[in-house]
C-alpha cells in the first residue's frame, strides 16, 4: 500500500551534503597557508580526538553551557593543531578563525549525486520538506551556498532544538514545525541509530541510506534501505 506521507525531513551531512576533502587536508591547506607544516593524516587523528573530547564535555556545542557553537568549535580547531605539535597562539586563533569560516562555504561542500533530482521531484509531488541535523547554526548557510535552502520549509538543527539525535524531542519539534502526526512524516538518513531508528521511536517512518557494501549489520529491512537517493520516491510510491 501506498505510504500517506506528507512530510519528509533530512539529514544533511552524508544524506544530501558531505566534505569535498578530508578534514585533515583541509586543516592542512590552512597551515602551509601561514608557513606550518603538518601532515594531513596526524590532523585527521587529530582532529577525531579533539573533537570527541569537546563532544563528551560540551554535547551538541557547548548548548545550554554558556558557549557559543562558534567558541566551540575555535577550541576543537585550535586543539586539533596543538595535539599535532602546532603551539603558537596568534596563529592558532587565525587558523582556527580562517577554518570556521571556510566550512561554511560552498567550496568544502558537494552535494550528494542524486539529492537535487530527489529534492526537487519529492517537492513536485507535494511533500512538505524540512531538515532535521545534528549541526550548528551555520547550517542554514551552508544550505544556500550549496543551493538547497530552498527546497525546504525549516531547518531544525541541534543547536536551535537544545536536542541533539537520536534525542525524540528533536524529531517532535520537527513534527510540530510539520504540522503532521509522525504516521505521515518519514526521516531520511544515513545513521542507523541517530536517523533511522531514532525517527521510528517516535512514530515516524523512516529511510536508510546506506550504500552498496556498506557494513549491513544491525539488520534493517530491504524496503527502508536506500542504496541512493533515488530510490526513495520508488520505495515511498510502492
Amino acid at each position: 500500500a501506498m505510504l500517506r506521507l506528507r512530510l519528509l525531513t533530512w539529514d544533511v551531512k552524508d544524506t544530501l551534503l558531505r566534505l569535498r576533502q578530508p578534514v585533515g587536508e583541509s586543516y592542512a591547506a590552512e597551515a602551509r597557508a601561514h608557513g606550518v607544516r603538518v601532515q594531513p593524516e596526524a590532523l585527521g587523528q587529530s582532529f577525531r580526538e579533539a573533537y570527541g573530547a569537546q563532544s563528551r564535555r560540551f554535547p551538541n556545542y557547548g548548548q545550554g553551557r554558556g558557549l557559543s557553537s562558534r567558541q566551540w568549535w575555535l577550541h576543537v580547531v585550535e586543539q586539533t593543531f596543538r595535539l599535532s605539535g602546532v603551539h603558537e597562539d596568534r596563529v592558532l586563533t587565525l587558523m582556527a578563525e580562517n577554518l570556521y569560516r571556510d566550512f561554511c562555504n560552498a567550496c568544502n561542500w558537494e552535494v550528494l549525486p542524486g539529492a537535487v533530482e530527489t529534492l526537487s521531484r519529492c517537492r513536485q509531488r507535494g511533500f512538505r520538506m524540512g531538515v532535521v541535523s545534528n549541526f550548528d547554526n551555520r547550517l542554514e548557510n551552508i544550505l544556500c551556498q550549496c543551493n538547497l535552502r530552498h527546497h525546504f520549509e525549516f531547518v531544525l538543527t541541534s543547536e536551535d532544538a537544545g536536542f541533539a539525535k537520536p534525542d525524540r524531542r528533536i524529531f517532535e519539534k520537527a513534527l510540530c514545525l510539520g504540522g503532521v502526526p509522525p504516521e505521515q512524516a518519514a526521516h531520511v538518513g544515513d545513521d542507523y541509530t541517530r536517523d533511522y531508528r531514532a525517527a521510528r521511536a517516535v512514530g515516524m517512518h523512516s529511510f536508510l541510506l546506506r550504500a552498496v557494501g556498506q557494513d549491513k549489520e544491525p539488520e534493517v529491512p530491504p524496503k527502508h534501505v536506500l542504496p541512493t537517493l533515488n530510490h526513495l520516491l520508488a520505495l515511498i510510491e510502492r
